[in-house]
């Protein structure tokens, strides 16, 4: 009789032990887990190379219907074909940094993080403008035609002034952080994980494919610039425990910054 009773214990506590362990993992794999995806180097290069492709073709296409918001658009069709494919795979985009902010003081702490990042972008940029001119980079200092054509018209004007701040905080701040830092830093750390300095592989990649998706309207000097500000992002995203709040704020407050200035001609 006892020995039944202990064994029947022992059963009671096996199939305790498998319950909570199933739900333990479809609590890791659910669509709003931030922990990293469980994925293998197949896959990630798959979805890298599909995604990357995608957003290039689409923004080349655009580009002789409206070249000025070909990169917005391009990025935004691209999240859009991204975010479907993700749920379709019972994912969500907590897995690539958009956290749940539970509680105030989770929601106060950005603030000190967004700090951080803006003393990594001060620094890329510093870094960039004196570095170019120690190195004879004289390129640095003219601003290219492309940027003239794109933005020209913003100065005084309310309506433009006002569709660009609604692009900054839509493509720029959300779309560029999401894609760039939560989408392809995630994914080219699968890619490179194990390989030697294989996180730093993965910010440089994120950031030289940022500076490239700059490169059609900004020439050199946007190029170099981006993939700086690229890497500071990067670098800021994984100390932050891939967290992109504070950067998507920075972003956003940057951004709208320079347009303001363009719109009040304080600019150069």
């Amino acid at each position: 009789m006892v020995e039944g009773t202990e064994n029947a214990r022992s059963s009671r506590r096996l199939g305790d032990q498998i319950i909570w362990g199933q739900a333990s993992i479809a609590q890791q794999e659910g669509p709003d887990c931030p922990a990293k995806p469980l994925i293998d180097r197949r896959r990630a290069a798959a979805e890298l190379a599909v995604f990357g492709s995608l957003a290039f073709v689409l923004r080349i296409a655009f580009d002789p219907f409206f070249w000025r918001f070909a990169g917005p658009v391009s990025l935004i069709a691209t999240l859009v074909c991204l975010a479907l494919y993700l749920r379709r795979r019972g994912k969500g985009w907590s897995s690539f940094g958009l956290i749940p902010l539970e509680g105030v003081r989770a929601k106060l702490m950005v603030l000190p993080q967004a700090l951080l990042v803006f003393a990594f972008f001060a620094a890329a940029v510093a870094g960039v403008l004196h570095g170019g001119e120690a190195l004879g980079w004289d390129f640095m200092n003219v601003v290219p035609e492309g940027v003239e054509d794109r933005w020209g018209d913003v100065q005084g004007n309310l309506p433009v002034f006002l569709l660009w701040l609604g692009i900054v905080w839509t493509a720029a701040a959300f779309g560029e952080e999401m894609f760039f830092r939560g989408f392809l830093v995630t994914r080219a750390a699968v890619l490179f994980r194990g390989a030697p300095f294989g996180t730093l592989f993965a910010v440089l990649v994120a950031a030289i494919l940022f500076g490239l998706g700059h490169f059609y309207y900004q020439g050199l000097r946007g190029l170099v610039m981006t993939t700086a500000i690229g890497i500071a992002f990067g670098a800021a995203f994984l100390l932050t425990k891939r967290n992109l709040w504070p950067i998507v704020l920075v972003h956003g407050i940057v951004d709208t910054i320079t347009f303001t200035a363009l719109y009040l001609g304080l600019e150069n």
